[in-house]
């Protein structure tokens, strides 16, 4: 079959809102024209929590990395029996990426970047969230501190900030006490592209 436009490939049948209480989710039921140009039907759920972003700060001199530590509910029921290790993040909630990263990584992490730098933007689970990630990198230093962090209690955030060297914090996704994906994907970045 020739290249198509994938506009032409997919027919919507029918959505069904399933629930709109946290975030959005749908099930939508629809056609796809397969490779062999036969038309097959199918259903999908597809959760709408809109774009988001995150950040990992680093500092070169000391080889180190700040992170968040917090209760994740759905990490949880799936048998993570701690706190999960991340990247400061957030949704966009309308804002651009860069300026809504800014604002999280102050009230997560304490700090007022500087220069930040997007390195990539990603789908994160694309087979049922609709969410696409913007990660970016900023060096930080002490005087850039203008808090403690920790979040925002009126939002549920309860949120420790962690300082690790970069070779812990990779030792730690070896060993899975880090596994949350885009976190151990900012830690990759920054050992190929920034400590190497």
């Amino acid at each position: 079959m020739a290249a198509m436009n994938l506009h032409e490939r997919v027919r919507v049948r029918e959505v069904t809102l399933l629930s709109d209480n946290w975030y959005v989710l749908k099930k939508t039921a629809f056609d796809w024209r397969r490779n062999d140009g036969q038309w097959q039907s199918m259903e999908r759920e597809t959760y709408d929590r809109g774009n988001g972003a995150t950040l990992l700060p680093y500092d070169i001199a000391r080889r180190t990395v700040l992170l968040t530590r917090q209760f994740r509910y759905p990490a949880f029921v799936n048998g993570h029996g701690d706190l999960l290790i991340e990247a400061a993040a957030g949704l966009l909630d309308d804002a651009a990426p860069e300026e809504r990263i800014r604002a999280e990584v102050e009230e997560e992490l304490g700090y007022r970047m500087g220069h930040i730098h997007k390195v990539f933007e990603c789908f994160m689970s694309p087979g049922s969230v609709t969410e696409k990630l913007h990660f970016f990198v900023a060096p930080y230093d002490a005087t850039m501190r203008i808090s403690d962090g920790g979040g925002l209690a009126h939002e549920g955030e309860d949120i420790e900030v962690l300082e690790l060297g970069i070779d812990e914090a990779l030792a730690m996704v070896a060993d899975g006490r880090i596994v949350d994906g885009k976190t151990v994907t900012l830690l990759y970045h920054a050992r190929l592209h920034l400590f190497a």
